[in-house]
């Protein structure tokens, strides 16, 4: 049984988890079903307990476990006015509570954007309201809380809370140690939070540079080491049942030049190409015991030739998924408001057609009301059986089940305070992160900085928000982080399209230091950060490029002595290269993916492996 203590924090107008004899009255009906004075083991291991309740619940009750949604504040039960205007103008209840007892949601996704994540106290007492709300319901059953927590750029918890480095870095760190230990403190931080069910790790093996929506998000282009990192950090997330992890997005959304967000993409690979490139990490996850796989908005006619998206696809979903790869745990849509999902079928149709195809959870669909009542109607009408509904219920119930919430639904702020951000945690983020930094240029070497040679540094570059909740901006963190070092550093924000203007101060700034640190952010061949770059050195100061998201950045920076790759502007991984440049750490990361050449993309710059070290310095390879 869980430490139900508050600690000294209240917030939100969320009250305490009420002791453990109150939630078992409040679902009554559920503990009977399950036989609570047992574990939540004994009820995993015993479908027909699962498959009783199921059979209580009313259809209205069914349809609604099948939906995980977002829903707006920052409290249960007492969110700001703002929040219930959004509530009432997208999804017709004022609070999480009204929306539980409406439609009986299975699930709830958290967003920074729908302010649900302010601190981590207020996140906690957020799960316990919306369990509470849940479990007060007849037959009332405990919501499956979820959230996009890849680390890296993808994060919706952020600030007081551990934050690691993204996929690509920990990729370029090479240590599926790492990737493990990655998710088994997140995941333990996550739970504290009341969070259970996470949308990471991206299983994408990123071969196309140009991919807008994947990119760092993947652990890189090579398909075994990318399983092998997905393998891991699953390990890490549901090591003692703490959070479902999540292998994104089935089958493969790596080599796609459409943002599924805003287009409906099409991968034109074999079924032989897809095997070999596509598949391994999902095998790797299914192997490794994944509790949930989350599906793509895109179409692959190689394995389904009917123009649907994977997403609502039969063939894919359960012909592969299903039977080829042998996988019966919770299959969960990408969001149903992407648009991706939405080109071909209205609203309504959307989410019957993903159930057909094999789906359990339907996720954030753009109006929970048209989707809730069109599943609601294609079982009255017949399309849909009320037996299939019940196949994806009791998975989901089985990993609740699994996961304790039937036993322990609600989580204490005492748990919060020690395991949420806590200094071993962090400490633990600045090791990985400084794994994998990686070196991509050096002549001279002009790498690492000494405070001696170089004490004034300016910082310069672009400066896109933050994308976890990090402190931010990235030119502020490098040079707040090379001042602790011991330099005297300054910033500069250029912004990610410099004027003429722009590009002229940050010169005649860089007259005024001994040394110049840019940070770039996907740069192109017109790119205007390219021409800031190029006429940084007019001021007689070595430069020191670092790209702050893709690595592809080098190969349009020719003339640069110095260039590093951090993978992500968040804090962690910005200091580990403060760390990297200043000398206190060296390089050892290694590019999981390759650079072509700028004027001939057939051709490899950098190939993947490549990085180079301070105890191994080389000459830039010619461009």
């Amino acid at each position: 049984m869980p430490d139900t203590s508050t600690g000294s924090r209240r917030h939100s107008g969320d009250t305490a988890p009420p002791a453990r004899r109150t939630v078992l009255a409040a679902g009554a009906g559920l503990t009977t079903a399950l036989a609570l004075g047992g574990t939540a083991r004994a009820a995993t291991a015993d479908d027909r307990k699962l498959r009783a309740l199921i059979a209580r619940m009313t259809l209205p009750e069914k349809v609604g476990q099948l939906f995980v949604t977002r829903v707006y504040g920052h409290s249960a039960t007492a969110p700001d006015q703002a929040d219930i205007d959004a509530n009432l103008k997208e999804l017709g209840v004022r609070t999480a509570a009204e929306l539980i007892a409406r439609y009986r949601v299975g699930g709830i996704i958290y967003f920074t954007w729908a302010h649900n994540t302010r601190d981590p106290h207020q996140i906690a007492d957020l799960s316990n309201g919306i369990q509470r709300a849940s479990l007060a319901q007849p037959r009332g059953l405990p919501v499956l809380v979820s959230t996009d927590q890849e680390h890296g750029i993808v994060c919706r918890v952020g600030e007081p809370a551990t934050l690691f480095p993204g996929a690509m870095a920990i990729g370029a760190g090479g240590s599926r140690g790492d990737a493990r230990t990655l998710g088994r403190i997140a995941g333990r931080e996550l739970r504290a939070l009341g969070i259970r069910q996470n949308y990471s790790p991206v299983a994408d093996v990123n071969v196309n540079p140009a991919n807008p929506v994947i990119g760092v998000r993947s652990f890189g282009a090579e398909p075994a080491a990318v399983a092998g990192m997905v393998a891991a950090e699953v390990a890490g997330y549901q090591h003692g049942r703490q959070v479902a992890a999540t292998a994104k997005h089935f089958p493969g959304h790596g080599d796609t030049a459409v943002d599924s967000h805003y287009g409906f993409p099409v991968i034109t690979h074999t079924r032989e190409q897809w095997d070999q490139l596509d598949a391994p990490p999902f095998r790797a996850a299914v192997r490794a015991g994944i509790d949930s796989i989350m599906t793509a908005h895109i179409m692959v006619p190689a394995l389904d030739d009917s123009g649907d998206p994977a997403t609502l696809s039969r063939p894919i979903l359960t012909g592969i998924l299903r039977e080829e790869l042998g996988y019966d745990g919770v299959v969960v849509t990408d969001s149903l408001g992407m648009e991706g999902v939405r080109t071909k079928y209205g609203d309504d149709r959307v989410p019957v057609l993903a159930l057909k195809a094999g789906v359990d959870q339907l996720l954030n669909p753009p109006s929970l009301d048209i989707a809730w009542h069109a599943v609601l109607k294609a079982v009255q009408d017949g399309e849909l059986t009320e037996a299939r509904l019940d196949e994806s219920i009791l998975r989901i119930l089985r990993l609740k089940a699994k996961l304790r919430l039937f036993e322990e639904p609600y989580v204490s702020q005492g748990g919060v305070g020690k395991s949420v951000g806590t200094p071993s945690h962090l400490a633990t983020a600045d090791r990985i992160a400084e794994r994998t930094t990686t070196l991509l240029v050096n002549e001279g070497p002009l790498l690492p900085l000494s405070r001696r040679t170089h004490p004034r540094i300016l910082v310069v570059g672009a400066d896109p928000a933050s994308p976890s909740g990090t402190t931010g901006p990235p030119t502020g963190v490098l040079a707040a982080a090379l001042t602790e070092l011991g330099f005297t550093a300054t910033a500069l924000s250029t912004g990610t399209a410099p004027s003429a203007a722009t590009i002229a101060r940050a010169v005649a700034a860089a007259r005024e230091a001994d040394a110049v640190v840019v940070g770039t952010y996907n740069v192109t061949a017109g790119s205007a950060q390219k021409a800031l770059v190029e006429q940084l050195p007019e001021a007689g100061r070595p430069v020191v490029a670092v790209a702050i998201r893709n690595p592809y950045d080098v190969a349009h920076l020719p003339g640069v002595r110095a260039c590093l790759a951090s993978y992500s502007w968040t804090d962690v991984e910005l200091r580990a290269a403060a760390r990297v440049i200043a000398g206190r750490v060296s390089p050892r990361g290694k590019l999981p993916v390759p650079v072509q050449r700028a004027d001939d993309p057939t051709r490899v710059l950098y190939p993947i492996g490549h990085g180079l070290s301070y105890r191994r310095s080389q000459s830039r390879i010619t461009h």
